[in-house]
């Protein structure tokens, strides 16, 4: 006995269309920002480094000592100053999670000591590997990017560090400053928007090297002028500090360490997941 044939006019069933599943667990939600929050950012963290000098002087003089290195090795043998910059910029992010570990243990009410600050990234190594990895990929891209505007501009092989700094330094050259500048302009500020936020947060949520640099990229968006005003806080306070032989950082190290934290906790908010009621509980 064989099966009815279908009627010819009977149209076939459409398929649903595909609507992707709420998302689960904790929200960022960014919080409009005043553009004097970057100065209430530093008054907080003058505040946590006066609260415990001790941590913050040892984190200063690391900073200090990368610098110094990388300054000797500048004068000395400018061919590896790349190198060693990476090397900084490995270390430099577990050396600030240890500022944001004490001002997290400080807004929690608890007592910052310099044992788990220092080891506080153990718990987030894949996270942080992952994002100082994408970090020096992006850095690398930078130095190999200038040397490609030194090469269209100036036709003389792979530059030397004095060669780069006579070609930016001399005003004939307008024309490859401005296009050099640009270019570390553009690198700079992807850089900078990658990490603004992203590695408190890894501390703070332990959430993934993506997510956490996906939401720092959001807050810039989203504050773009009071961001911007707090990149050149950044920038200006470093560049003080580096003179005289950046014995600044020892205080300006840990002070924008801890104001970076109290920048992350202004700038993003967080939305809990509602807990499910147990069956059969009907609220009032």
């Amino acid at each position: 006995m064989t099966d009815p044939i279908p009627p010819l006019d009977v149209q076939p069933e459409e398929a649903a269309p595909y609507h992707p599943p709420p998302p689960t667990g904790p929200q960022a939600l960014m919080r409009p920002l005043a553009m004097g929050a970057p100065f209430q950012w530093l008054a907080q963290g003058f505040q946590d480094f006066r609260a415990h000098p001790g941590i913050g002087l040892f984190y200063g003089i690391c900073f200090w000592l990368m610098a110094l290195t990388l300054g000797l090795v500048f004068r000395t043998k400018p061919e590896y100053v790349m190198s060693i910059a990476s090397g900084c910029l490995l270390v430099g992010p577990f050396l600030a999670m240890g500022l944001y570990e004490v001002s997290r243990r400080r807004e929690l009410g608890m007592v910052p000591d310099l044992g788990s600050s220092i080891t506080c990234w153990d718990s987030h190594i894949r996270s942080m590997g992952m994002l100082v990895l994408v970090l020096i990929v992006l850095e690398l891209l930078w130095g190999r990017a200038s040397l490609v505007v030194f090469a269209v501009f100036f036709n003389t092989g792979m530059p030397s560090t004095t060669g780069v700094l006579n070609a930016v330094f001399n005003p004939e050259n307008w024309e490859f400053v401005a296009v050099y500048f640009g270019v570390g302009s553009v690198f700079a500020a992807l850089v900078y928007s990658t990490a603004v936020v992203s590695i408190p947060m890894i501390l703070d949520r332990d959430t993934d090297a993506i997510s956490a640099a996906i939401t720092s990229i959001r807050v810039v968006f989203e504050n773009t002028g009071v961001m911007m005003l707090w990149g050149v806080l950044l920038t200006s306070l470093v560049l003080l500090a580096l003179l005289p032989w950046g014995v600044g950082l020892v205080l300006v190290g840990p002070l924008l360490g801890h104001a970076s934290w109290h920048a992350y906790r202004g700038a993003v908010a967080w939305r809990e997941e509602p807990v499910a009621a147990p069956a059969g509980h009907t609220g009032n």
